[in-house]
């Protein structure tokens, strides 16, 4: 019997420590070469895409898939858990709640082991349903003291704020502009769909680490060729999926200007293979684009959580 869950379900007991902890697994398990991840593949309509992103932890007994719709009324997202040594399938997890916290916890892993210890000032671009998963990270990850977030959508941003500091804990203010946003920040985070650089490179302040989340494909770029040039360090969740995907690193790698072996996974960084911050006045940047290994990861502690709690339908398939 399969164990099927819905949101309301996921939402009963996921945590963004839980994500946190299952993220960070994920990658040191791919970093020691025991998870297989498959980068993103999409089929289009002209109403419709369907995405698919598959993997296995094989330590975690689990190989599955999230697959999601996109069209203009809105995403459907699912993640499907296989038994990895039997394949009888063991849950169905709805996963656009959790597919927000485990954005957002990819960032909150690679700020923890980037930014400098001393950060206290974050500001973030963004203030929808991903960028509150990437607030909360942050100031579950990190010492932050306040958020500045930027959006275009004033009421919007207001609220926002203003229910993020209710959940964090945090002063989470509406910033002015977004070169108020970045000038003084320990720590940045891009939660957009922009199609053009959101802020100016010679507004980074020494020391900065930078997490860029919303740039998945060609069309899409929040970070500029100037900032790339800045950074000491550009870290991604994956290679493979980074070149493909990357909209940010796409146009310099393609004119030469950055090159592939410049890319340093997170994992290799968080199991010491590769080092991370040198120096307090380095520029670090994380491209993140989701892995199907993140997902099924937490997924799985989602389904264990849930299991000792009663919650969920068992289904017969």
């Amino acid at each position: 019997m399969a164990l099927l869950l819905t949101e309301d379900d996921v939402r009963q007991v996921l945590t963004m420590d839980m994500a946190l902890a299952a993220v960070e697994e994920a990658h040191r398990e791919l970093a020691h070469g025991r998870a297989i991840d498959i980068p993103r593949q999409r089929s289009r309509l002209p109403q419709t895409t369907l995405h698919i992103l598959q993997g296995a932890l094989p330590a975690q007994g689990v190989i599955g898939y999230k697959a999601y719709t996109s069209n203009r009324s809105g995403n459907r997202f699912r993640v499907h858990l296989f038994d990895a040594a039997s394949g009888e399938l063991t849950a169905v997890v709805a996963a656009d709640y959790l597919g927000m916290v485990r954005t957002g916890a990819a960032s909150g892993v690679a700020a923890r082991c980037l930014a400098r210890s001393d950060a206290r000032v974050a500001g973030v671009f963004g203030s929808g349903w991903q960028a509150e998963g990437h607030v909360r990270a942050l100031c579950a990850a990190l010492p932050l003291e306040v958020v500045k977030v930027f959006a275009r959508d004033k009421a919007r941003l207001s609220d926002f704020c203003a229910r993020l500091s209710e959940v964090t804990g945090r002063q989470v203010l509406a910033a002015e502009s977004a070169e108020a946003t970045v000038r003084d920040s320990d720590v940045l985070g891009t939660v957009t769909t922009a199609s053009t650089p959101l802020f100016d490179a010679q507004w980074l302040s020494p020391g900065v680490h930078i997490n860029a989340a919303g740039s998945n494909s060609l069309i899409r770029q929040e970070i500029s060729e100037q900032t790339l040039r800045r950074c000491s360090l550009i870290a991604v969740d994956s290679v493979p999926t980074a070149l493909a995907e990357a909209g940010d690193l796409l146009p310099g790698l393609e004119k030469g200007r950055l090159h592939a072996r410049q890319l340093l996974e997170l994992g290799d960084i968080l199991i010491g293979r590769q080092a991370g911050r040198q120096g307090a006045d380095d520029i670090t940047l994380f491209e993140s684009q989701g892995m199907a290994i993140q997902d099924l990861a937490l997924a799985s502690r989602v389904v264990a959580a849930a299991r000792e709690r009663a919650l969920g339908q068992e289904i017969d398939l």
